[in-house]
């Protein structure tokens, strides 16, 4: 009886342990999950912002077109030869008839535009974990180059889940860069580096144009975004990796210099 006494302390005992290690855990990955860097997804916003914008100025509409249908009922001839006259206000009536209304849409006005400032605060706020690409625009392509020396044109492709930042500058004129799905457009111009970023959270295609007038082929200057899952993307960029390293050896070959090799990738954590 002893023995099982003591077994059963035992065995209640490493229970107790595995729960609290359990919940260590759990606290522990729920602590790191919400110290992660929140990502204010800018289409998000916009959409949010525009669908704002759409359903104030519905109502002010309706508002309008009630108020103006009830004057043109009112104020209606009835008689052939009928003089209208416009009723007399008060000062303090012609006031509130002004100001009030005044009120009311310039209040509309700053709460939208308000919402528009933090929007346009979070397009600024580009999160630090990304992948950051420069883009060259010029008539009529848009040349992307990755960290790592791999170059893409009129495709840029991407890992899902991953915010992406373009730095941008144009050979020639200039160019905007609008991505419809993603809710981003931005200028790129000779002398000046711009830029903006998008958060592609799914795999899938997104049109790629050039928002601003460029030239008498404007229209053909059109590319993709292409967003694979991770293990797409890393499986992507090996190839390139090689294939760049391959084109390299025989003009280092050539010249005498030391072959250059791929950036090495960071290790999965």
């Amino acid at each position: 009886m002893h023995k099982q006494h003591v077994k059963g302390k035992m065995c209640r005992a490493s229970a107790a342990v595995c729960g609290a290690v359990l919940a260590a855990s759990s606290w522990a990955a729920e602590t790191a999950q919400s110290a992660a860097p929140k990502i204010n997804d800018p289409a998000r916003g916009w959409d949010s912002l525009w669908h704002e914008v759409i359903v104030d100025i519905t109502i002010i509409g309706i508002l309008f077109a009630v108020v103006t249908a009830w004057f043109v009922f009112t104020s209606r001839r009835t008689a052939g030869n009928q003089t209208g006259a416009s009723p007399k206000l008060s000062a303090a009536s012609a006031v509130g008839w002004t100001v009030l209304p005044i009120f009311i849409f310039l209040s509309i006005d700053l709460y939208t535009a308000a919402n528009g400032w933090v929007l346009w605060n979070h397009y600024r706020d580009v999160p630090a974990d990304r992948l950051e690409v420069k883009l060259e625009s010029g008539m009529y392509s848009w040349d992307y180059t990755y960290p790592n020396g791999v170059r893409t044109q009129n495709e840029l492709i991407v890992p899902a889940g991953k915010p992406v930042m373009l730095r941008m500058t144009s050979r020639d004129t200039l160019h905007s860069h609008y991505i419809p799905d993603f809710r981003v457009k931005e200028d790129s111009m000779p002398g000046r580096v711009t830029y903006l970023w998008f958060h592609p959270t799914k795999p899938g295609e997104h049109l790629v144009t050039c928002a601003e007038y460029c030239g008498v082929m404007h229209s053909y200057m059109a590319g993709r975004v292409i967003v694979k899952s991770a293990d797409e993307y890393a499986a992507w960029m090996k190839r390139e990796e090689t294939q760049l390293a391959a084109a390299g050896a025989p003009a280092a070959a050539e010249t005498g210099a030391p072959v250059a090799k791929p950036a090495a990738r960071p290790k999965k954590t």
